[in-house]
């Protein structure tokens, strides 16, 4: 190109080299990408190229005004995109997806975690787009408009389409199952760039709504043969060992098991779960399997024994599903059911969601006694919750299934002077900080809840089920955790913090702690057998805790997986006794076990499969 030629584009090339420089910053500095050699590293490099000369370059069609204009709201569009991602990532270490987008009815719920997101310093993001408005505005000569031949702009996007083959190209020899890898939004990021993500994500979001419309049925006969190969007798002694009885499934909100017999500055951050751990069955290698749907993907995991799906909520997107949930194959066998949170109902599209799974009831915000006094951060404390919850048991006939979503313990950690039971670990990360007095806040709110069912004479028929519903402090607090937890937050001891607790308490059994590798997609099957309900023919991922026969195998929905001797995470394979990295050869074909049990998961729930169950008692 001339000398002549070259001003003639510069506002467009301006724009490119602004936005290219940016994003790779943004790569390097807000995301945790993991580069292991230099391909990879020019592949970052390269992957937002393709994408911004297209979509730039589309304002070489336009005249002087129009491309100006063009020009500057796409660059803003494509920084807000990127910035959106910033801020997802702080807190989910995830990307944002459509599925995501689509769920604005959450946003004005969302205040305080949003706002503890965001800083001052985030205005940088825009810094380029600034520049871009004092270019138009000021008019230098270098940005003097001119037109362009066919030709020439036929060259262009054959470069900009050459550069893009390229890079899938060279992404493709780092990994050749790229583009199927679509549980791994680490690995598509880091290899077709943010934006190219994003219209790859409206492909599968068009692919998914396609799915239903399509399917058919007959894809459930490898699935259903999957299923049932792996069903595990239930254990003989524990099978109906609290048959009729009332169940309290308990959602702690974020609270994780790192913290359980820890203490911060000699006071106990759980000393109630502690003490009553001891008198019940712990699952200490118990892991989350939420994806970005958190509180209610495990909700979904503990109704259905399904995988979430790895864009979105299932709450939101297939919320008119047909499932096999354990609330309906509860109400099926004689149990009311109901659902306890003080929120609004429409929040994850409980509303909807909650009445598609089975549940009678849903005691929603409307139900209870809200006001300055006895809430803090996302709604009503956790002590009041359960105190008002009380009154409300009362009204529902046994036998009954209730279930609890706390909230105090919610990010971005917030507590009353007043409510906090222990010092501040003062570590200077106020949100570590907070985290340990918010659950010992749960904690004590809790033993509340468990003292009211002894006072009111509803404990002896009962059996409480307590779990953490995901995690509270995410990777961004790692430094500060690994003062905590006296060892470097490594890879593998970042799969450990992704434990939670579950704890289920029958009055009059002896308490134990069970060390096998579980998931929250367990705990339906093991409910099921405990209340005398056989799963032989049902559908489910998960298998009874309690079976003697159980595999040790839980999968995470970005394809990490733990088994009895590997943890696999990052695309690295590790010596779950030493913690030494070993080949890929050993962990292949848990590896292949874990892609295909999401993939069937997933298309069970993308075509509405259950629909065509032949059990499906709707």
């Amino acid at each position: 190109m001339s000398k002549k030629t070259m001003p003639a584009m510069s506002i467009i090339s301006i724009a490119v080299v602004l936005l290219w420089l940016k994003t790779y910053i943004v790569y390097k500095t807000s995301f945790d990408i993991q580069i292991d050699n230099w391909k990879q590293e020019l592949i970052l490099f390269i992957n937002p190229l393709s994408f911004l000369l297209i979509v730039l370059g589309i304002g070489l069609f336009f005249k002087a005004r129009t491309r100006n204009i063009y020009v500057l709201t796409s660059s803003f569009l494509i920084s807000a995109v990127l910035f959106a991602n910033v801020v997802f990532y702080r807190f989910y270490n995830d990307y944002i997806t459509l599925p995501v987008l689509f769920q604005t009815s959450n946003m004005s719920d969302l205040g305080s975690s949003v706002n503890e997101l965001l800083r001052f310093s985030d205005l940088l993001y825009f810094t380029d787009v600034v520049l871009i408005a004092l270019i138009i505005l000021l008019k230098p000569k270098f940005a003097l408009y001119k037109k362009y031949s066919k030709i020439k702009r036929a060259a262009f996007f054959i470069a900009a389409a050459a550069l893009a083959f390229f890079n899938i190209g060279l992404a493709e020899s780092q990994w050749s199952d790229l583009l199927t890898r679509t549980f791994d939004r680490e690995v598509l990021v880091k290899n077709i760039g943010t934006y190219n993500y994003h219209v790859y994500d409206l492909f599968l979001q068009s692919k998914s709504s396609a799915q239903r419309a399509m399917a058919d049925g007959s894809e459930l006969a490898d699935i259903d043969n999957y299923i049932h190969a792996g069903y595990d007798l239930p254990n003989d002694h524990l099978f109906g060992a609290a048959k009729n009885k009332n169940v309290y499934l308990i959602a702690m909100e974020s609270v994780q098991s790192f913290v359980v017999d820890q203490e911060v500055k000699g006071q106990e951050i759980t000393p109630f779960l502690n003490d009553f751990i001891k008198e019940s069955y712990y699952f200490d290698q118990f892991y989350h399997q939420t994806a970005q749907g958190k509180s209610s993907d495990s909700e979904f995991l503990i109704d259905t024994s399904l995988y979430p799906l790895d864009r979105g909520a299932v709450f939101f997107t297939h919320s008119g599903n047909q499932y096999e949930a354990m609330p309906e194959i509860l109400r099926d066998h004689g149990y009311t059911t109901a659902a306890f949170h003080a929120n609004n109902k429409s929040f994850w599209n409980r509303d909807i969601m909650y009445s598609t799974l089975g549940y009678d009831r849903f005691y929603s915000l409307p139900s209870y006694e809200v006001n300055q006094d006895n809430s803090v951060g996302w709604g009503l404390k956790d002590i009041e919750f359960f105190e008002q919850s009380i009154e409300h048991i009362k009204e529902i006939p046994s036998p009954f299934l209730a279930k609890f979503i706390t909230l105090t313990n919610h990010f971005p950690f917030e507590l009353k002077e007043s409510d906090q039971l222990i010092e501040s670990y003062g570590s200077g990360d106020s949100i570590v900080d907070n985290y340990f007095q918010t659950v010992r806040y749960t904690d004590e709110a809790v033993k509340t809840f468990v003292q009211k069912l002894k006072d009111e004479g509803l404990y002896e028929d009962s059996i409480i089920v307590l779990y953490g519903d995901h995690y509270g402090l995410s990777e961004h607090h790692n430094g500060t955790l690994s003062g905590f937890l006296g060892k470097e937050v490594t890879p593998l001891v970042n799969m450990e913090l992704q434990r939670v607790p579950l704890v289920i308490h029958i009055p009059g059994q002896k308490g134990e702690t069970i060390s096998k590798v579980s998931g929250q997609i367990d705990v339906k099957p093991t409910l099921l057998h405990l209340l005398g309900i056989d799963t032989k023919n049902g559908f489910n991922f998960g298998s009874d805790l309690f079976s003697e026969n159980r595999s040790q195998f839980t999968v995470l929905r970005d394809g990490s997986f733990i088994s009895e001797k590997y943890v696999y995470t990052r695309n690295t394979c590790y010596d779950q006794t030493t913690g030494d990295q070993v080949g890929e050869r050993e962990c292949a074909p848990f590896i292949e076990e874990a892609k295909r049990e999401l993939e069937y998961s997933d298309s069970i729930i993308n075509g509405d499969l259950l629909r065509f169950y032949p059990n499906n008692n709707k």
